[in-house]
């Protein structure tokens, strides 16, 4: 039959066969990344022997040191914090391994793109010191000033910024032959961002070395992982531009090292980016600003994660092997957190920052109405 507009179109009917079957495509979409790479299982068992033995006993002991370091950090930070001795910072118990076991994968040339949760790998890239760290969450200038021979921005604030400025760093470090990568960091929420599918595809475009490190923690604040997507794995979000991607058990060190170094080293070839999803847990509050995570998760939820706790994923490992005690440990934790106070005691003698240093510091090249602000501001400190 036809119409004056021609054919006239035949409905479709229950009995038709779809040309294409999109309820399978979605039952099985992204099951092929649901499979987070592991080295130790959740008992300290190794199950990929081949990699464990790639690591030296004396790497394995660093491995857990920098983790008793990173949680040492965490417990004195917040004390401090409580104390009303600093201004913003995010808690990182539950994440060091995600933490620790990727930023020991990169080099101090390669250019470090932090989100809010990342001062303990800035300071272990070697970008500040422990003391520049509270300045930073003072909101000083000089938390700011980044380590000669070790390329790193300031922690990001708006969630998911990040990942446009590595990308556009990778372009760079592309053009001028640099064996290095842009690495950038992020959440859970970072991908629920539009920065950041703009930074995967230009990166994917451009084919250059930029690895994305998203730490899968459960909650962007209190919006839990299930309501921020549909999709079944934040690693498969790369597809799209075109770029490899990988899920790893966050909370297994060994594991998320050896993926990092192979994904800078697949980078640094020229091969393009990559992108990574550890998965991980926040064991506390999102913040010190105080929020209170009983009042959107469980006690049921929390525990199981807890349970798998990172520093006791490697411990259980080296004390059978006498490799480590609850003696070095305690030691340890302690010279950690002395070390922590005695940073604090640095950043309080750092001088109190004008309102024209403020300007100063903000831009290289003051413009004619910033440059009158600095000046008036200059004389008016000097009173």
């Amino acid at each position: 039959m036809t119409t004056p507009h021609g054919p006239e179109a035949t409905p479709a009917t229950d009995e038709a066969t779809p040309i294409v079957d999109f309820a399978a495509i979605a039952e099985n979409l992204g099951e092929e990344y649901d499979h987070p790479v592991s080295v130790l299982d959740r008992n300290s068992n190794v199950v990929d022997q081949k990699t464990f033995d790639s690591y030296s006993e004396d790497e394995l002991v660093h491995f857990l040191e920098l983790m008793v370091w990173e949680r040492a950090l965490h417990e004195q930070t917040i004390v401090f914090s409580r104390q009303g001795r600093l201004g913003f910072y995010a808690p990182t118990l539950g994440e060091e391994a995600s933490n620790m076991g990727t930023i020991t994968a990169f080099e101090p040339m390669d250019f470090l793109f932090p989100a809010y949760r990342d001062l303990p790998q800035l300071i272990q890239h070697g970008a500040i010191t422990p003391a520049q760290g509270y300045l930073w969450s003072r909101g000083h200038v000089q938390g700011n000033a980044m380590a000669e021979g070790h390329r790193a921005w300031m922690p990001q604030i708006i969630i998911g910024a990040q990942y446009v400025e590595a990308a556009g760093a990778a372009l760079g470090i592309q053009k001028n032959g640099e064996p290095n990568v842009a690495l950038a960091y992020g959440g859970d929420g970072t991908t629920s961002q539009g920065d950041f599918y703009e930074a995967l595809n230009f990166a994917g475009a451009f084919q250059s070395p930029l690895v994305g490190i998203i730490q899968n923690n459960g909650w962007a604040i209190s919006v839990p992982r299930s309501k921020q997507t549909h999709t079944l794995t934040l690693a498969q979000k790369a597809v799209a531009a075109g770029i490899p991607s990988v899920q790893v058990d966050g909370m297994d060190i060994l594991a998320v090292n050896a993926v990092t170094r192979a994904a800078r080293a697949y980078a640094v070839a020229g091969n393009g980016p990559v992108l990574i999803e550890t998965l991980t847990y926040r064991f506390g509050a999102h913040s010190s600003a105080g929020d209170d995570p009983s009042r959107y998760r469980t006690h049921d939820e929390e525990m199981p994660w807890i349970e798998r706790d990172p520093l006791n994923r490697l411990r259980d490992l080296l004390v059978p092997r006498g490799l480590w005690s609850p003696e070095k440990e305690s030691d340890l934790t302690e010279q950690y957190k002395k070390s922590f106070r005695e940073a604090l005691a640095e950043a309080d003698k750092a001088p109190k920052q004008t309102v024209a240093e403020f300007l100063r510091n903000t831009y290289e090249v003051p413009t004619p109405g910033v440059a009158k602000q600095i000046k008036a501001f200059t004389a008016k400190e000097a009173e």
